[in-house]
């Protein structure tokens, strides 16, 4: 009997399937699960968050090397299996909630520290919860988590590559992100019709490349990044112009503002006919500090 069949024995008897609203693509192989808490880190001191419990096949490694482990599991249904299964280790607790609406302050209490996560994330929430980690940065250590090959490229793109946008830029400003492993659609159940990849993403505050950054307003910041990719294909004058970043502008002249858009534009050192994909996370910081100006 293979370990797959095993998952969808495990579901049937507590009448429980893959739910396409949750995202679910339960993780298989023993041996992976393993593989990703070893590259990912875990040690015998931590305390880690866990997104997305399933049937325990990450859960359970790394609770043989972590000191406690909060799944948190969006499914009642998952949360009910567990219950009635008692197959989880004694350091693992579990909480109904769903990670997009959480109280980070209340993880990082529970954490007892910055937030360690570990995830085999659905899919459907990718960007959100990428999204929700910036927003919670200051909180966070680190993430492990799975992600569709097509996120995870995304976040290591290159400058002048099509894969490189808001996700790449932002997250590029607070954390560094390295590919761990590629997974194939064969490693879940139900599968998937696309690889996953295991990357981690590590807030370190002692990075000499986000040390040697200057200090910039981070709101600004993040309206430039998002207003200057809003439209691809046009020039950053033009998308910079429409997001209306020069105070007044909105309500006085549009000449006078895409004017002063144009001069913010130049004092950071850009072309106004660069396009957003052309400039480096330092380009969009001098950006910011010239428009803070």
């Amino acid at each position: 009997m293979t370990i797959a069949h095993n998952t969808r024995a495990a579901l049937a008897k507590h009448q429980l399937a893959p739910k396409k609203r949750f995202g679910q693509n339960f993780l298989v192989h023993s041996s992976t699960a393993e593989a990703i808490v070893h590259a990912g880190g875990v040690t015998a001191d931590d305390i880690i968050i866990e997104v997305g419990v399933g049937l325990g096949a990450l859960t359970r490694p790394i609770a043989s090397v972590a000191r406690q482990v909060i799944g948190l599991e969006i499914d009642s249904g998952i949360i009910r299996y567990h219950q009635e299964e008692h197959d989880l280790p004694e350091n693992v607790t579990l909480i109904h909630g769903d990670i997009l609406k959480a109280d980070f302050q209340l993880l990082a209490e529970l954490a007892q520290g910055p937030i360690k996560i570990m995830a085999n994330l659905p899919y459907s929430i990718s960007n959100p919860f990428l999204f929700t980690l910036i927003e919670n940065q200051e909180k966070m250590a680190w993430a492990t988590i799975m992600l569709q090959k097509e996120v995870a490229d995304r976040l290591t793109a290159q400058p002048g590559t099509k894969q490189y946008g808001v996700p790449t830029v932002l997250l590029g400003a607070c954390a560094t992100v390295k590919g761990l492993l590629t997974l194939k659609p064969g490693e879940f159940h139900p599968r998937p019709k696309i690889d996953s990849v295991v990357v981690r993403i590590d807030f370190n505050r002692q990075d000499a490349r986000l040390n040697a950054l200057p200090s910039y307003d981070h709101l600004l910041f993040q309206r430039i990044v998002r207003g200057a990719f809003s439209q691809r294909r046009k020039t950053l004058l033009n998308t910079l112009s429409s997001a209306k970043l020069m105070h007044g502008a909105a309500e006085g002249d549009r000449s006078i503002g895409k004017k002063l858009t144009e001069e913010a534009i130049r004092r950071a050192g850009i072309a106004p006919s660069a396009r957003a994909e052309d400039l480096t996370l330092e380009d969009f910081i001098q950006l910011t500090l010239a428009f803070s100006q």
